[in-house]
């Protein structure tokens, strides 16, 4: 095991760009993870308006300036980033949960709970993505049952944006799942614990599920990245994170009417998207060379 590890770091490593995006991505989310610190630090308060300090430019006191209420636009995007890495993560793991149980049961069984199954995951992908995550953002959460203590609440949008992308973000991980386990059902030591008396339950969760580690891992990584585009998207439409709380998608929002007289306002957090999209793909990539067993 310890030699098989050891093989794929080094084909990790190989990848030109893997490395560094993963380094990239650990210290992005060790910075935003140390913006309560840096706010102690500094005496800073992420959420203090001063109307006075309006469009201040890089400085000791705000290094990257401050935005058009006079908030310092570094510690920002370090709380924004705390909600779009937590949204991008949380999300990817909750769908790729969802995704790994749907294609398990779907390629173990076969019959009609595959086809069951395959046809329901069909329906999800035939529809417009993007409509479809509107449509459920603009959703009045009191008028499906939720308390409107909770609707209210601050935090409401992050779990909201959580919850609707990880419900059309499965499927992927869903097919692919499917497919993989269609092919080790057959192998022979499926066929051992089988013969052994292993309920179906056992097999697929003890035999089956650890030799999908690999091409879960991968997938779930790729789908990081889309899941924060996805984020910022809403937010930057209006119907993802609510301010107070920081996005790097609501902070481009903000920043739309002052392009022209602020464009570091949208370039900032927009950079921030870029990069780390761009970070997880090269890392889904990297891991898919090092875990792929026929390289």
């Amino acid at each position: 095991m310890s030699a098989a590890r050891s093989l794929a770091w080094r084909r990790f490593r190989r990848h030109p760009f893997a490395l560094p995006s993963f380094v990239l991505l650990v210290v992005l989310a060790l910075a935003a993870l140390g913006a309560p610190l840096v706010e102690a630090a500094f005496g800073i308060d992420a959420n203090k308006v001063d109307l006075l300090a309006r469009f201040t430019t890089p400085s000791a006191e705000a290094w990257l300036g401050r935005d058009e209420l006079g908030r310092d636009i570094f510690v920002r995007l370090l709380y924004g980033g705390q909600v779009s890495l937590l949204v991008g993560i949380v999300t990817a793991l909750v769908a790729c949960v969802i995704g790994t149980c749907i294609g398990l049961l779907a390629g173990y069984r076969g019959g009609w709970i595959d086809a069951a199954l395959m046809r329901f995951t069909d329906s999800i992908i035939a529809l417009p993505l993007l409509p479809l995550l509107i449509v459920m953002a603009a959703l009045d959460l009191t008028k499906l049952g939720v308390p409107e203590a909770i609707a209210q609440s601050d935090r409401i949008s992050l779990y909201h944006i959580i919850f609707i992308v990880a419900l059309a973000g499965w499927t992927t991980s869903a097919r692919l799942v499917r497919g993989t386990t269609l092919s080790l059902r057959e192998r022979d030591f499926v066929a051992a614990a089988r013969a052994q008396g292993a309920s179906s339950a056992r097999i697929m969760f003890v035999h089956i599920l650890p030799n999908l580690i690999s091409p879960i891992l991968v997938a779930t990584t790729l789908s990081a990245g889309k899941i924060i585009l996805m984020e910022s998207v809403l937010s930057f439409l209006g119907l993802g994170i609510q301010p107070p709380t920081s996005s790097w998608g609501n902070m481009l929002t903000n920043a739309q009417q002052l392009i022209h007289s602020a464009p570091e306002l949208a370039v900032y957090p927009g950079l921030l998207i870029f990069v780390t999209v761009i970070a997880f793909n090269f890392v889904g990539d990297g891991l898919q060379e090092a875990l792929d067993p026929k390289a």
